[in-house]
């Protein structure tokens, strides 16, 4: 049965990259901007300023700095994950099953061939790099470039899944000149304007006939970019020398991707092409943090991070025409992070690190997607720096990351549309399975003074 394509099939592949991409920019949102504040967790992400990546972490920390230095580094992500229970299956309308005409209600008619291997999320380096100028013992400049978030998947070709997604790749860079003043020896302020630049590339793979064969199967792809503007402030407190409290506020993004929708048969033809118009959001952020420096040599830091997903309630995609394509409830909810962690200066040389985070997911069951299944975080963190010299520093962490165990359940009964059958979906897929994901994370950084 040859699949031609209507405009629902369209609308699925299309309210899947929103989706897809929407819930990467949440659910993985990247860390990955300072491998100093890594090893302790980024506990201390607002409040402790180590380096120029303090850009990123708090604006009002430049004012600390005591001369001008480049902070540049990145950290190699390794993602592994576990797929049990798996229970996929693919329906067909009783009629068509019967050999007659659609009756409108669907039935098992055996498993979705294929396979659960769940090494689906390749390695990747996230890279950063920021400097940092005082001007004075008050004003300061800086400039940042880094990914504030990010994610790839991508299945087997035969994945039983398949149907609700088989590859996403989800990137965003951010380029950011920030100022900061510091008014006097408790008070300072920062802000920068950030230009967000995303990129997405979504899949998935429709059937075309009731066997649902993984080489028969047609690639339907949604790809597309955009550009945002944003902004984050920031403000610094120091009651007493030993103290410091940093609060920072990093604004939503607003975008308008246009995505180009192509399908392709398993020749290489294409079938079906259009594009479409989503508009999409990364919320906003509020950070705060305290660093207490207990003894000449010891610093301990706590933060809690503070996520707007709440907003993203919907997913609203127009057509070509200005059409409504779909229109579905997502129900995210707002999301809290909270980190502890220490800095212990063993000599004038090496500082030694450590720190835990507990990163709560704004998904929830039963929203949760083959593109998306993860669940509450917690991530355990080392790290060191070393300093040969006054004027150079090398940073390097591990973090481990550990997930708890989640499940996946989806259904849909919008496949196997032909002129056959007069347009009208007579199959559907059902998918459910447990997975259990952890990660590691390896980083290493160099910050020069001038």
């Amino acid at each position: 049965m040859k699949n031609k394509f209507n405009r629902l099939s369209l609308a699925v592949a299309i309210a899947a990259a929103a989706f897809a991409s929407q819930a990467h920019a949440g659910g993985y949102q990247i860390n990955e901007q300072s491998v100093s504040g890594q090893g302790y967790g980024h506990a201390g992400r607002s409040s402790n300023v180590n380096d120029a990546s303090i850009v990123f972490g708090n604006p009002a920390g430049m004012s600390f700095l005591d001369r001008a230095q480049v902070t540049a580094g990145g950290t190699y992500l390794n993602v592994n994950s576990d797929i049990k229970n798996v229970q996929a299956q693919r329906t067909l309308d009783a009629g068509v099953a019967q050999g007659g005409a659609p009756m409108g209600v669907q039935v098992p008619i055996g498993d979705i061939p294929g396979g659960n291997e769940g090494d689906m999320v390749p390695g990747t380096l996230v890279p950063f790099a920021f400097y940092a100028h005082p001007v004075n013992e008050r004003l300061a400049f800086g400039f940042g470039v880094y990914a504030p978030f990010g994610s790839k998947t991508d299945y087997e070709s035969d994945f039983q899944g398949r149907y609700f997604g088989d590859y996403t790749e989800v990137t965003v860079i951010s380029a950011q000149p920030t100022v900061s003043y510091r008014f006097n020896e408790q008070w300072a302020v920062g802000a920068g304007i950030t230009y967000n630049r995303v990129e997405g590339e979504l899949r998935r793979q429709l059937p075309t006939e009731a066997g649902f064969n993984a080489a028969n199967d047609v690639d339907s792809r949604v790809d597309g970019d955009d550009d945002g503007w944003g902004y984050n402030i920031g403000v610094i407190y120091q009651p007493i020398p030993e103290t410091t409290l940093g609060l920072t506020y990093r604004s939503k993004v607003d975008y308008t991707l246009t995505g180009d929708f192509r399908a392709y048969d398993p020749a290489g033809n294409v079938v079906r092409a259009d594009d479409a118009n989503l508009d999409l959001s990364t919320p906003e952020t509020v950070n705060f943090s305290i660093t207490q420096e207990m003894t000449d040599r010891l610093k301990l830091m706590a933060g809690a991070s503070w996520v707007r997903w709440s907003r993203f309630d919907q997913i609203l995609v127009t057509g070509s025409q200005g059409d409504t394509i779909t229109q579905e409830i997502q129900d995210y909810s707002n999301a809290w992070a909270y980190s502890l962690g220490g800095e212990y200066q063993l000599n004038p040389q090496l500082a030694l690190r450590a720190g835990i985070t507990l990163d709560f997911t704004p998904t929830n069951n039963d929203r949760r997607s083959v593109r998306i299944p993860s669940d509450d975080r917690r991530i355990f963190s080392i790290g060191a720096g070393w300093s040969p010299t006054d004027d150079l520093t090398l940073d390097f962490a591990y973090s481990y990351l550990t997930e708890r165990g989640t499940s996946v359940s989806q259904e849909r009964e919008d496949l196997l549309a032909s002129e056959a059958t007069g347009g009208v979906p007579v199959g559907g897929a059902t998918y459910s399975a447990d997975y259990k994901n952890e990660a590691h994370g390896f980083g290493a950084q160099l910050t020069y003074r001038f």
